[in-house]
């Protein structure tokens, strides 16, 4: 009788530890794939973050805070160029009135007043903004430039209102 006990309890712990064998088995291949799901994705995360930002410093290429000639350029008259580029900013926007068209575009405002919104400082001499009424919207190219006594001198160069559809 204690042979077959022993013979019973041998099967039951060899099966339990089959079971238990499989079933550990079968977690830790689910948990492996899951690994090597996930490595794949941030692989595949990392290749578009490499990608962004080289696409974001191409979008940059154009831009003051990115151009290091300009900056220099600056810093020789003794400018600190962020500095500079948030006042320009300013100014630029600062032209918008509640009741009269920016008088930096040369367009009037057909269904509204006409308005600076955007600004972008491509180096030490351009800007590029866009503007709009409301309904109807244009880009405008300006130079900019300080006197000798670094006061701001802006000049519309170039100016395009895009047709209504």
């Amino acid at each position: 009788m204690r042979s077959k006990i022993f013979m019973y309890m041998f099967i039951f712990m060899l099966m339990l530890t089959i079971f238990i064998y499989v079933n550990d088995k079968k977690i830790l291949e689910a948990k492996q794939n899951t690994i090597e799901l996930l490595d794949a994705k941030v692989k595949g995360l990392q290749t578009e973050n490499d990608s962004l930002l080289s696409k974001n410093l191409d979008l940059n290429y154009f831009s003051l805070d990115q151009n290091e000639e300009a900056i220099t350029y600056f810093e020789d008259r003794g400018i600190d160029a962020k500095e500079l580029s948030q006042k320009v900013e300013d100014a630029i926007i600062s032209r918008n009135r509640a009741e009269d068209d920016n008088e930096l575009i040369p367009f009037a405002g057909m269904e509204g007043v006409m308005r600076i919104n955007k600004v972008k400082i491509l180096n030490h001499k351009w800007i590029i903004a866009d503007f709009t009424d409301g309904t109807y919207w244009g880009e405008l190219l300006l130079s900019y430039d300080l006197d000798e006594n670094n006061n701001l001198i802006l000049n519309t160069e170039k100016s395009f209102l895009y047709p209504q559809d």
